[in-house]
């Protein structure tokens, strides 16, 4: 298959079960919104060492948000609900409570029955308003019924945070990998990728910039280490392994994505990648292929075939 003339390989990515959530981050402004988000986010880009991955799905506006402010939404995923239950209210506490004017919503919607796994979040936190903190169940309609939210004093008013939040079954490792023969090549197409793929909804791609340039094998030469580098893709071991690297491919980068679904990941690899073939096809990217395990890793299997019809 080609698309707009660069080779997208007859390959297939392979996920795997993660459990996750999203929350909702509000300020008084964008900009203390945007730096209670980012704060959150951050050192989430693989489970392999940081516990979770999460990333900022997209922004909101004033009308998408519980109380009228702007916001963003925040997906985070992990490999177990301990796991989860454990990250979540820890940045919640050290990165959104800290943040200037910031409030912390759940921004898995639903009645409880639906999720009836729960993630902490005032339900710990509101311990810092030290006994003088307070909780309301509002009994309106829409979005906050029957909903418990903690207001705990802090030096600029308020800290509102919601008591907890849903936990979803999620899919972690969906991916592509752009091959080209420069990194300014595959850099281009990467940033024109992650561009396209920044705001659909129930995907995030949690490496820095969207990408991973030391995309990862299963396993390595030192027991303490489940993960190592990829060097089927590595340019300067070309000579030294079984390199997978064809003829004047000397870069590669990989573009990891979570997603709430299968079609959601799917979708995103679509857009994605059509958005790196178009934007670099005379600029050095020479192929698009995916990264697997023989099937060993996960069961979700994203046939790059099948998702670019």
């Amino acid at each position: 298959m080609l698309v707009n003339g660069i080779p997208i390989e007859s390959e297939f990515a392979e996920a795997f079960d993660m459990k996750a959530t999203r929350v909702i981050i509000t300020g008084h402004d964008r900009q203390w919104a945007l730096d209670g988000a980012t704060a959150m986010t951050g050192f989430g880009t693989s489970v392999i060492a940081c516990g979770i991955e999460t990333a900022i799905e997209r922004e909101l506006s004033p009308d998408e948000t519980p109380d009228g402010r702007p916001g963003f939404a925040i997906l985070a995923f992990a490999v177990s609900g301990a796991e989860m239950e454990k990250q979540i209210p820890r940045r919640a506490g050290q990165c959104v409570l800290t943040c200037p004017t910031s409030a912390i919503y759940a921004g898995i919607l639903g009645d409880k029955s639906l999720h009836p796994k729960r993630i902490p979040l005032g339900k710990m936190i509101r311990y810092f308003g030290d006994g003088h903190q307070i909780s309301k169940v509002t009994p309106a309609a829409g979005y906050a019924k029957g909903r418990r939210f903690w207001r705990v004093p802090v030096m600029d008013g308020e800290f509102v945070c919601e008591h907890d939040v849903g936990r979803v079954d999620g899919i972690g490792g969906g991916n592509f990998l752009l091959l080209g023969d420069s990194v300014e090549g595959v850099s281009i197409a990467c940033r024109a990728a992650v561009a396209a793929m920044s705001g659909l909804p129930d995907v995030i791609t949690p490496f820095p910039g969207g990408a991973a340039r030391s995309g990862s094998k299963v396993g390595s030469k030192y027991p303490a280490l489940f993960a190592s580098t990829n060097d089927a893709f590595c340019p300067t071991l070309r000579t030294a392994t079984d390199s997978l690297l064809r003829d004047g491919e000397t870069a590669a980068l990989e573009i990891v994505i979570d997603g709430l679904s299968f079609d959601a990941i799917a979708n995103s690899m679509k857009v994605g990648i059509t958005a790196a073939c178009e934007a670099a096809a005379d600029k050095g990217l020479l192929r698009v292929t995916a990264g697997n395990y023989g099937g060993k890793l996960g069961k979700h299997h994203f046939h790059l075939a099948k998702v670019m019809q």
